[in-house]
């Protein structure tokens, strides 16, 4: 799909997104800051592997071949990044599910970018007990930000926000009852 044909396609918002960029996520750079980790340039890169899945439905080695074909692959975390990707798609259905009670529409019906975001953060909030959630939902919504459209942000924040409560219970819990650091 060419640029034009995405914006033409995408939603209100995402399509702004698109507008000035010559392809979907998995062809255009990062507008993220120059300074990033490897973690986070993995969830770059997942955003772009997830989009792709969720447009063309292409298989995760499929996805990541084509990744591997990008600038900056090399500084990924590659474990995070094939983690990210592999489960994001086999477990796309359950992680629907742990966001589904959160979002006001079916997941099929959200934005792509948002979309894979979500799976992004649920997956993380799920599998990845060493990262804390509001870091998880920081980072899910600077990817937002990145690729997003507009407000998209706004969105994946409530939402991952209400679905920590329910995947990490003791977690927020315990972060919402403790007074702020000083």
């Amino acid at each position: 799909m060419t640029g034009k044909a995405a914006a033409a396609a995408a939603p209100r918002g995402e399509a702004e997104a698109l507008a000035g960029h010559e392809g979907p996520p998995a062809t255009r750079p990062a507008r993220a800051p120059s300074g990033r980790n490897p973690r986070r340039r993995a969830r770059e890169f997942a955003v772009q592997g997830l989009y792709q899945w969720l447009l063309a439905g292409h298989g995760a080695e499929d996805v990541l071949a084509t990744l591997r074909e990008q600038p900056d692959f090399e500084r990924a975390d590659r474990a995070h990044l094939d983690a990210l990707v592999h489960g994001g798609i086999a477990e796309a259905g359950a992680l629907d599910a742990a966001i589904a009670r959160h979002v006001d529409r079916p997941t099929a019906q959200l934005s792509p970018v948002e979309h894979a975001v979500l799976l992004i953060g649920a997956y993380e909030l799920t599998h990845c007990l060493d990262v804390p959630y509001r870091v998880v939902i920081n980072e899910a919504v600077e990817l937002a930000k990145a690729f997003g459209g507009t407000d998209g942000h706004k969105y994946v924040n409530g939402v991952l926000d209400k679905t920590a409560a329910d995947l990490r219970a003791a977690e927020v819990s315990a972060r919402r009852r403790s007074p702020p650091a000083r």
